[in-house]
């Protein structure tokens, strides 16, 4: 349920500005991880404005008649279908972004260190230490509550105040859960050191990079890396993700159907100022 409103509804508010601010948002995270040296900078700060204005150019549309289409889907009763298509179409388009990204990423990998490296799997290791913090260690109580607290305040992002009726479903959804926080962190190990073992071949290989065909086979590497953070290489957690992802929509489904006609209408209102919101930026003017 939490991801769905989460796909649907951006973290933050203010969307204009964050939209953006997006190259110099990226740049700060993606920095934090590698620490660019000067011409890792310069080209990394270049790459992302031009793949914001790609975004802005050819897939705002695509966002903005999306959300045209789930305004009009929003005052009638969601099957679990139709909510997984919610899903689909969300995926999609983050795809399409990494996709775009590919050539510039592939470059990037090709100039990053071992110090650079190292420093990555240090951040991962922080990083990994606030995830369990977060979702894996404590109490189940604990945990439940954290997944509560969260799945009411998206729902809320978009339906406005929930009945007891209503938090009563989300707080059943959540007790009957398949979610396994543990499994959840063993593929996100599996990823990281994917990412890490996939960069230190590349860089092994530096001296090919430079070659045409080097260059393609660092490519080819990094869409392949891409794949498999993307569909896991690990048959049971594409299983178990599948799972998830089906409770997910039928939750979402299940939390709609059991709106009101107001919280049906405040939910359109608050995706039509999304809408708005990504028909101002795709008619900016960039300088």
């Amino acid at each position: 349920m939490t991801l769905l409103t989460a796909l649907i509804l951006p973290a933050c508010s203010a969307v204009k500005i964050a939209y953006n601010q997006s190259p110099e948002l990226a740049y700060w995270y993606l920095d934090g991880y590698v620490d660019f040296n000067d011409a890792q900078s310069l080209q990394v700060k270049a790459d992302l404005n031009r793949l914001k204005t790609w975004h802005r150019q050819t897939q705002l549309p695509g966002y903005i008649d999306s959300l045209q289409k789930l305004q009009q889907q929003m005052p009638l009763d969601f099957g679990t279908a139709q909510a997984c298509s919610i899903y689909t179409d969300a995926r999609q388009k983050l795809l399409a972004l990494a996709t775009e990204a590919e050539p510039a990423v592939a470059a990037l990998a090709a100039s990053i260190g071992t110090k650079q490296i190292a420093l990555m799997e240090r951040k991962f290791a922080k990083g990994n230490a606030d995830y369990r913090e977060e979702f894996v260690d404590g109490t189940p109580k604990a945990r439940r509550a954290k997944r509560y607290k969260l799945a009411v305040n998206r729902a809320e992002m978009l339906y406005g105040s929930l009945d007891d009726r209503q938090l009563a479903l989300i707080d059943q959804v959540i007790a009957q859960s398949r979610f396994d926080a543990a499994r959840a962190y063993a593929e996100r190990l599996r990823r990281q050191q994917d990412v890490l073992q996939t960069l230190r071949a590349v860089h092994g290989s530096r001296g090919l990079t430079s070659t045409a065909s080097g260059a393609d086979k660092t490519r080819t590497a990094m869409r392949a890396l891409l794949e498999r953070s993307v569909n896991s290489p690990d048959e049971a957690y594409r299983d178990y993700q599948e799972k998830i992802t089906n409770d997910t929509c039928k939750a979402f489904a299940d939390l709609h159907n059991s709106t009101s006609a107001l919280q049906r209408k405040k939910a359109v209102e608050t995706i039509n100022s999304y809408e708005q919101d990504l028909k101002a930026l795709a008619s900016q003017i960039q300088p």
